[in-house]
């Protein structure tokens, strides 16, 4: 049998994994002729096709079928061999292409991750700031963080933790427009909204005595970046609902204060999550230790200031 080399059958993994060539090799940062041509060789080493090629879909032969689960062991195997050989000087290394909606990562996630990096010099990091839906098999990333439980049950998850969410405003918008407070307070106010494709957020959900009411806001502001919508929180342009950990430091600094007590936003959970259980390092588990930490002191912070 022919030599087949390592980064080959990475590719080979991966083309397995999309089911696609073109995605594959995007997600390899590579050009779609050299992933083709890493598959023909492996192919050639063994003898045997191991996807079955039509001009509109690509699936694992009968051959691929059974060489893949076994190769994907190998693969992992030897990875963790590699790391093992690290473990007594406790040095972990590997690339982080990660996914991040554009406030909790600019804000908040990215100066953690310099905390990281000086602890774990041998770790880079490539980010990827976007509120769209993660898409593995597009988007040149290994790992997302995103808010909410994720609905694809191939995906691999870990939960960093539960994440309240708040009605906030600036004190400037306060001033001016008063404080609401009752619940239908909240018609005669300027909503802030978030948009995500084609859907406005403008029907807010809270709970009140674990009882659920929703209003239909009115406002003139809608993005489509949740930054945005801080910021114009910050400014004093309207109220928002945002979360908690967007928003700590602006609460904790009194820039942004919290609305109507009793009346709590439907909170939400963030995610880390994975397109394939082999993409789950040990650098990506250090991450999501990292993250369970930060996240949880800067709840534990909010909970101390009395507003979560």
């Amino acid at each position: 049998m022919k030599t087949m080399l390592l980064d080959d059958l990475n590719v080979v993994i991966k083309v397995a994994e999309f089911r696609n060539i073109t995605a594959a090799a995007t997600h390899l940062n590579m050009r779609t002729a050299t992933a083709s041509a890493a598959v023909k060789r492996v192919e050639q080493a063994l003898g045997a096709e191991l996807f079955v090629r039509t001009t509109r879909s690509l699936r694992l032969s009968s051959a691929g079928e059974r060489f893949l689960p076994t190769c994907e062991q190998a693969m992992a195997m030897l990875a963790n061999a590699k790391q093992n050989l690290k473990g007594d000087t406790g040095v972990i290394e590997g690339e982080l292409r990660l996914g991040l909606s554009s406030d909790l990562g600019r804000n908040v996630i990215a100066p953690w991750l310099d905390d990281f990096m000086e602890e774990h010099d041998k770790i880079s990091v490539k980010l990827n700031l976007n509120d769209s839906n993660i898409d593995f098999y597009r988007d040149p990333i290994d790992l997302a963080l995103r808010y909410g439980s994720p609905d694809d049950a191939s995906v691999y998850g870990f939960k960093i933790c539960d994440v309240p969410r708040f009605l906030v405003a600036a004190p400037s918008y306060l001033n001016i427009h008063g404080t609401p407070e009752q619940f239908e307070d909240l018609k005669t106010h300027n909503g802030l909204f978030y948009q995500l494709h084609d859907k406005v957020y403008n029907e807010w959900e809270f709970v009140r005595d674990e009882k659920p009411l929703k209003i239909k806001m009115l406002g003139n502001r809608t993005a489509n970046d949740g930054e945005m919508v801080r910021r114009w929180a910050v400014a004093g342009k309207g109220v928002a609902v945002k979360s908690s950990l967007d928003t700590c430091d602006d609460i904790l600094s009194g820039r942004l204060v919290t609305l109507l007590p009793g009346y709590q936003p439907k909170p939400t959970q963030l995610w880390l999550i994975c397109p394939s259980r082999q993409s789950i390092t040990p650098a990506v588990r250090l991450l999501r230790d990292m993250l369970k930490a930060r996240c949880a002191e800067c709840l534990a912070r909010l909970k101390e200031a009395g507003v979560c």
